[in-house]
């Protein structure tokens, strides 16, 4: 289980491009664990694919914070509905817990029949001295299917870390251990796209209209044999870079698989994409259908956008969001007509922050590392801000300010990728920005009183 390695990546984020100082990680700030820890990173990144079980070694405390909270869609099952752990207690720190783990696993693959187990360590068990990597390999003697063992303990980091721990897993455990039935010219795999809302679905059509096949997905709505037969693609797109860029170089060392870090967000940005795919495959006929393909659904588009643009024109927006989000919603929103005032790059990669400094060049642009929630206010506040958009944790600033607001993050329950997504996401912001609430509350102060 042990043979393989996986990147040194010497382009972290956190090292240096001045080669007179020295290189340091980031520190581990108080409280930054409630933002979410390495395990409920790698759960996160996982547990879409549907057809493995995903197991905490954990008390019941772990599962119970991070369970169910990101809208995740499948068409393969309904194991990722399932929060399972071994419910550690003081017993089990004192006695070992190994045996405990290993009647969990047996138990659970009897019941649900999966095709994969993936066991995920925690604070406690790795603080008791607990052998995953010994137990794992018990394990899958017993059950006779592949156990991944997911090192993932919450004290090694935050949820971003957590993500990398996942791709780290899925390269040296499950990647090229299976092999496709057959192989296409146009393989390609989508990675760190989690199919939030059914995202997923709306891109899947347009790759079929082109004769593009997605070999495998990496893990929105995937399934455990697709993820093990990834490395037969011949184009990887990295949907967010934060999460598992790493993996996708992972992939190009060993493999030689191109790949390149793009966004369904917006229109541009799918088009770009998706030439970016035709671009890599390297197919004349394909490059050609691309372009007709792009400039049809553009027009599509453009046609039921008029109203909304119209009404957005000069509307001013501020967006608290990361990743991806940081970066492609901006370019998202500036194509309805607003006027950006900044973004959040909170939990940007240095190449989210780089794409928004390049777009945001000669304009007196926001970019908020961290804020509270009065910071927020005042942006808002002094920038004259017509929407707010981020995610749940600060729908209360809005409410506050009395600004109309709309969740990005991955709570949400539409989706708001590709094209169709564009016209979704313009009439959610028109909607919100005509309701009666904000006119009732600033018309009507004394109205505030009773809240």
């Amino acid at each position: 289980m042990s043979g393989r390695t996986i990147l040194v990546d010497n382009t972290c984020q956190m090292k240096g491009k001045n080669t007179d100082k020295v290189n340091k990680c980031a520190k581990p700030e108080p409280g930054g664990a409630l933002g979410g820890c390495a395990f409920d990173g790698a759960q996160i990144t996982l547990i879409q694919i549907s057809d493995a079980l995903h197991i905490a070694h954990s008390p019941s405390t772990c599962i119970g914070c991070s369970y169910n909270n990101r809208g995740t869609r499948s068409t393969v099952g309904a194991l990722y509905r399932y929060g399972i752990t071994t419910d550690l207690n003081e017993m089990d720190i004192i006695m070992g817990s190994e045996e405990k783990l290993i009647r969990t696993i047996k138990e659970c693959t009897d019941i649900f029949k999966p095709k994969a187990v993936f066991v995920y360590s925690t604070c406690i068990a790795d603080m008791t001295g607990f052998d995953l990597m010994d137990v794992v390999k018990k394990a899958q003697d017993i059950v006779k299917i592949p156990v991944i063992p997911v090192d993932s303990p919450g004290f090694i980091g935050n949820k971003n870390y957590g993500n990398k721990k996942a791709g780290e897993a899925l390269f040296r455990y499950v990647i090229g251990t299976m092999e496709p039935e057959y192989t296409t010219d146009t393989d390609i795999c989508i990675i760190a796209d989690y199919n939030i809302a059914g995202e997923l679905w709306r891109i899947l059509p347009y790759f079929e209209e082109l004769g593009i096949r997605v070999l495998s997905k990496i893990t929105g709505d995937a399934t455990y044999e697709e993820v093990a037969y990834a490395h037969r693609s011949r184009c990887n797109m990295v949907v967010c870079s934060r999460a598992l860029v790493t993996l996708a170089k992972s992939l190009k060392l060993k493999y030689g698989t191109e790949y390149f870090e793009g966004s369904f967000y917006g229109v541009k940005e799918t088009s770009n994409a998706l030439r970016k795919i035709g671009e890599i495959l390297n197919i004349d006929h394909l490059k050609e259908k691309i372009e007709c393909f792009v400039q049809k659904k553009e027009k599509e588009v453009e046609q039921a956008l008029k109203f909304f643009k119209r009404f957005f024109k000069n509307k001013r927006v501020f967006i608290y969001s990361g990743g991806v989000k940081s970066w492609s919603m901006v370019m998202q929103l500036e194509e309805l007509g607003f006027e950006v005032i900044g973004s959040g790059i909170r939990k940007s990669s240095t190449e989210d922050i780089e794409k928004l400094k390049r777009h945001f060049e000669g304009k007196q642009k926001i970019l908020m590392e961290k804020g509270d929630g009065q910071l927020l206010l005042d942006i808002l506040e002094k920038n004259k801000a017509d929407l707010f958009i981020a995610g749940s944790r600060n729908l209360y600033v809005a409410m506050k300010g009395q600004i109309p607001y709309l969740d990005v993050n991955q709570e949400r329950i539409k989706a708001y990728a590709g094209y169709e997504g564009m016209i979704t996401l313009a009439g959610d912001i028109y909607h919100t920005m005509n309701s009666k609430v904000f006119k009732t509350v600033k018309n009507n102060p004394s109205f505030l009183r009773l809240i």
